[in-house]
C-alpha cells in the first residue's frame, strides 16, 4: 500500500508530526531542519553512547543469567567457557552493527537494516514482534529483577511476596516511561549516572572475589568440569542466557540519527563498551565460585545478594540497591532506544501514524514510547522470569542473525554503498551462522516457549497483508490505523 506524504501538522498543540516523504531531515547527514519543523536532535555524545549500551547491558543478566548458564552447563567450568565465548560472539556481533550504523545512517536497529537489506515483508514482522513479544517480555524481565533487588533489604530474613516484587516493578516501569517522555537529556544524564552506579556494583563483586582468590580460595574450580550432565541439547538455553546478559549492544544502532558523528562515534562506543563488559562479567562470574559452591548458586534467588552477604557483613544491604539501579538503567536504555524503532516504522508506515509524532516542546516521541507500558504490564503479571527469558530469546536472535546475514547480502547486493567501517567476512558469516543455529536447536531443547514464539512470529506475516497491503480497508479501519 503507498502511503500519502506527510505534512507537518500540529495535533492539539502538542504534537508535530516527524515525517516528510517517510523521512526526517535529520537522516541526509546533518542538514538543517526546515523552518518550523520539530526533529528528534542529535544529543548523543560518545560519552552518552558509552553509557547507553554499557547501560543497557548490564542490568538484570548478571545478576540473573549465572544460574540459568550453570543449570544448562552442568559445570563451573563450562559455565565460564560459555561467558566468555558469549562476550566474544557479542563482540562479533556488535562489530558487524558498527559496520551496518556508519554505512546504514537511520535509527531504526533491526528494523532499519532489514528494511534495506530484505524488503518491507520480514521488516514488519520484524517491528511486530518487537512489539507485542520481544521489548514487553524484555522490559518485564528487567523490571522483575529491579523489584525483587529493590526490596531485598527489607526481606533479607523471609521470602519477598511475589505480589509485592510486581506492585514495585509496576512503578518502576512508570517512571521509566514518564522520564523518556519528558526529556532526552534527562534520560541520558540518569542513564550515565545509573551507568556509574552499575560499574560501581560490578566492582564490588570483583573486588572481594579477587582477594579471596589472593588467599587461595580457589576449592570451586577444581575440577571444574567435573559433574557435567547437561546434554548437547542444553547448551542453546545456557548460550539463551548468556547471550541476553550481554544483549544491549545493538541499541545504540536504534538512535543513529541521534548520534553526533556516526562515522566515528558508534564504532569505537560498541569497542570500548563490549571490552568493558565483556572483562567485567567474566571477572565477576570467577568472583562468585570463590565463595559460593555450584549447589549454593543454583539455590540462591538473588547470587550477588548471597555473596555480598558471606563477604562483607553489614555492607552488603548496599549491593542490591546498586543492583536495583542498575537494573533500572537497563529498563532506561532499552525502552530510550527500542522507542525508536517504532518510531521509524511509523514513519515508513508500518505502524499507526500517532508513532510517528514528536512532542513539540519536549522533542521525544512521546506515542512511540507509551504504547510499551500496557503491553509490559500484561507481560508482568502473566509470565515467569525464566519462561520469559527462553520465550523472547528466540524471536530476538532469529531476527538478529538475520540482520547479520543481511549485511553480508548487502556486500553483494550493493558493493559501492559507502563503508567508513568495515569488518572481515568471517565475522558476520560465523556470528549469524551461530544465532540461527541456537534458534534451530532450541526447538528441540525447549519446544514450548520457543514454538509460541515462533507462532507468535509467523503472526507478522498475515497481518503484513491485513494491515499494510490491503488497499481497501473500510473508512472506520483506517481512522482505527491513523490512516
Amino acid at each position: 500500500m503507498s502511503r500519502k506524504a506527510a505534512v507537518p501538522t500540529v495535533s492539539n498543540g502538542s504534537y508535530l508530526q516527524g515525517q516528510t516523504n517517510g523521512r526526517l531531515s535529520s537522516m541526509d547527514g546533518g542538514q538543517p531542519a526546515q523552518e518550523g519543523k520539530v526533529v528528534l536532535k542529535k544529543k548523543v555524545t560518545l560519552l552518552r553512547g558509552i553509557s547507553i549500551i554499557i547501560g543497557t547491558i548490564i542490568g538484570a543478566g548478571i545478576f540473573i543469567s549465572p544460574k540459568g548458564i550453570l543449570k544448562n552447563t552442568g559445570s563451573v567450568g563450562m559455565s565460564l567457557t560459555v561467558w566468555t565465548v558469549c562476550g566474544i560472539l557479542s563482540l562479533f556481533g556488535a562489530l558487524c552493527y558498527a559496520e551496518l550504523g556508519t554505512c546504514i545512517k537511520k535509527s531504526g536497529g533491526h528494523y532499519t537494516y532489514i528494511l534495506e537489506a530484505f524488503g518491507p515483508l520480514p521488516a514488519f514482522v520484524r517491528v511486530w514482534v518487537e512489539l507485542l513479544v520481544i521489548r514487553p517480555a524484555a522490559t518485564a524481565v528487567i523490571s522483575l529483577a529491579f523489584g525483587r533487588y529493590i526490596l531485598e533489604p527489607f526481606f533479607m530474613q523471609c521470602e519477598i511476596p511475589e505480589l509485592a516484587i510486581k506492585l514495585i516493578t509496576a512503578v518502576g516501569i512508570t517512571l521509566v516511561m514518564v522520564l523518556n517522555s519528558t526529556s532526552v537529556s534527562w534520560s541520558a544524564r540518569i542513564q550515565m549516572f545509573l551507568t556509574f552506579c552499575k560499574l560501581v556494583a560490578i566492582l564490588i563483586i570483583i573486588v572481594p572475589g579477587v582477594i579471596q582468590l589472593i588467599k587461595g580460595e580457589t576449592q570451586h574450580f577444581k575440577n571444574a568440569f567435573a559433574g557435567n550432565d547437561a546434554s548437547v541439547l542444553g547448551l542453546p538455553l545456557a548460550f539463551y542466557s548468556g547471550m541476553y546478559a550481554y544483549s544491549g549492544w545493538f541499541y545504540l544502532n536504534f538512535v543513529t540519527e541521534e548520534v553526533e558523528n556516526p562515522e566515528k562515534n558508534i564504532p569505537l562506543a560498541i569497542c570500548i563498551s563490549m571490552i568493558i563488559v565483556t572483562v567485567g562479567y567474566v571477572l565477576t562470574n570467577v568472583a562468585y565460585f570463590t565463595t559460593i559452591s555450584a549447589g549454593e548458586l543454583l539455590l540462591s534467588k538473588a547470587v550477588a545478594v548471597t555473596f555480598s552477604e558471606r563477604l562483607m557483613g553489614n555492607f552488603s544491604l548496599a549491593v542490591p540497591v546498586f543492583v536495583a539501579l542498575s537494573c533500572f538503567g537497563s529498563m532506561n536504555g532499552g525502552v530510550f532506544a527500542v522507542s525508536r524503532m517504532f518510531f521509524v516504522a511509523s514513519r515508513e508506515g508500518h505502524l499507526p501514524e500517532i508513532l510517528s509524532m514528536i512532542h513539540v516542546r519536549k522533542h521525544t516521541p512521546l506515542p512511540a514510547v507509551i504504547v510499551l507500558h500496557p503491553l509490559t504490564m500484561i507481560m508482568l503479571f502473566n509470565g515467569d522470569l525464566y519462561s520469559l527469558l527462553n520465550f523472547l530469546s528466540f524471536a530476538r536472535w532469529l531476527f538478529i542473525g538475520l540482520v547479520v546475514a543481511g549485511l553480508i547480502y548487502l556486500r553483494y547486493k550493493r558493493p559501492d554503498m559507502p563503508r567508513p567501517f568495515k569488518v572481515p567476512l568471517f565475522i558476520p558469516a560465523l556470528f549469524s551462522f551461530t544465532c540461527l543455529f541456537m534458534v534451530a536447536l532450541s526447538l528441540y531443547s525447549d519446544p514450548v516457549n520457543t514454538g509460541i514464539g515462533f507462532a507468535i512470529t509467523l503472526t507478522g506475516i498475515p497481518a503484513y497483508y491485513l494491515f499494510i497491503v490491503w488497499d481497501k480497508k473500510p473508512k472506520w479501519f483506517r481512522k482505527l490505523l491513523g490512516k
